[in-house]
Formats: C-alpha cells, sequence, structure tokens
C-alpha cells in the first residue's frame, strides 16, 4: 500500500469510479460508510480485503488506512460520521446488510442538496437503521506465516483449484495440520470456510465484469451454477443474476 494521504473529515457524497479506478491509500479522522448502489467495491487495508455488492456496505472506522477498488461501473456512496457516531461499537472494518430503506437512506444524505436540519434528522434515522444492520463475514484477512500466505496465494491466483490443504501444504512446505492450525490461529476460519470466502471475492468481480454465471461457477470452483447460486444467495440475500 503506497503512502497514505491523512484526511481529518472524511468526505460525504458521491464518486462514480470507472471499472479498474479506486481511490489510494489514505485516512481520515472520522468513520465512513462505503457503500456503492452500483457495481462492486472493494476496500483493502493492511488487515485484509473487504467487498460488498448493492446489497451490502462495508464500515470503515475512524484512523484506518484504507484504499477503494472499483469492479465495473462503481456509483461509491460515502457517508463521513463524527467518531462519537458507531452505532454497532465496531472497531474494526466489517460489512453490513443495507435493506431497501438504508439504500435509500444512504443515497439521500449522500446528495448535496438539504438543509442543515434536514440533514440532520436523516442522519439520525439512517443511524437508527444502521444499528440493526446485521454484519456479513465476507472478508479476506491478511495471512503473516509464509507458508499460509502461500497457500493463500497459490489459491487467489486460481480460485478453482480443487486441491485439498493436505497437497497445497505438500507444495509450500507445510503439514495439513500446520495449515489447518495457521487459518484458525491467523484467519479465524477454517480452511474451507476461507475457500469460500476467496471464491465469493473473485465471483463478485467476475460479474461486475458481466461474465455470466455459469462462467463464473466454473472459473470459481464451483461444482455446478446451482451449487454457486445457493451459496451466493445464502451470503447475499439475492441471486448472482440480480448482482449489481
Amino acid at each position: 500500500m503506497s503512502i497514505p494521504r491523512h484526511t481529518p473529515v472524511a468526505p460525504t457524497g458521491l464518486r462514480r469510479l470507472a471499472p479498474g479506478t479506486g481511490i489510494d491509500a489514505h485516512r481520515h479522522d472520522e468513520h465512513q460508510i462505503v457503500y456503492a448502489a452500483r457495481g462492486v467495491l472493494s476496500v483493502i487495508t493492511d488487515r485484509g480485503r473487504w467487498i460488498a455488492p448493492a446489497t451490502q456496505a462495508i464500515w470503515v472506522p475512524a484512523g484506518t488506512v484504507h484504499e477503494h477498488r472499483a469492479y465495473g461501473r462503481t456509483d461509491v456512496h460515502l457517508v463521513g460520521l463524527p467518531v462519537s457516531a458507531n452505532p454497532l461499537g465496531l472497531e474494526a472494518p466489517a460489512v453490513l446488510a443495507v435493506g431497501p430503506l438504508l439504500r435509500e437512506l444512504i443515497i439521500e444524505y449522500t446528495r448535496e442538496s438539504g438543509d442543515s436540519a434536514e440533514r440532520a434528522r436523516l442522519r439520525a434515522v439512517l443511524l437508527d437503521q444502521l444499528r440493526h444492520s446485521p454484519r456479513h463475514p465476507v472478508h479476506l484477512p491478511t495471512p503473516s506465516d509464509t507458508r499460509l500466505a502461500a497457500v493463500c496465494a497459490l489459491l487467489n491466483d486460481d480460485p478453482a483449484d480443487g486441491r485439498t490443504l493436505s497437497e497445497l501444504g505438500a507444495q509450500v512446505g507445510a503439514s495439513e495440520r500446520t495449515l489447518s492450525r495457521l487459518f484458525r490461529a491467523e484467519l479465524h476460519m477454517t480452511f474451507p470456510q476461507w475457500r469460500t470466502q476467496l471464491r465469493l471475492h473473485h465471483a463478485l468481480i467476475l460479474l461486475a465484469a458481466g461474465t455470466p454465471v455459469t462462467a463464473v461457477a466454473h472459473r470459481c470452483g464451483w461444482a455446478s451454477p446451482s451449487a454457486f447460486i445457493d451459496v451466493f444467495r445464502r451470503t447475499f440475500g439475492h441471486t448472482p443474476g440480480r448482482n449489481g
């Protein structure tokens, strides 16, 4: 990650990003909600990667060095909040569910029009809705152990790689038992859970580029399109055909 800019106030507003573009590393002294009403957006920190379609938003706590990357033509709605406004008490980035009402509140709040009293009322309702927004574990943590990082890199290069943890371990010089322990200790999930997260990340990126669902399922390693659709629906609340 490049040297971050320091912006004390987290901006509120709409940013339209072209496919493959983003916002370079920066931090601000306020919290921020990052929501892509169109397209798919990822937030990258030294702790990992978070990615969200239009049914989810990403919470970025104050002081977090982060950068954004857009996949597909992306409308990014940014909501800056003072450090006192943290209805979920989150101290690390998180992916939050965005229902229809919260979506409209975010979009309306990021418009430039409206007097201060009206915007204050709108923000109060937005925070109330956010307080009841469930968190989703759509997160790829960054490994520190070199052996674990090597396994993660192999699968990131080819998420359809179907090798077992034992077979991958043989390539990087670590036992299945050691790698399994490292997945739990460093990434706080099992190997199958992490691989599903990785495949969902790649699937969102491919879908944003217009790749057909059947091809996405194949390229990301699912046994069938129906298996992919089932996992996607359970994670994001809608089918991949509706993504974006």
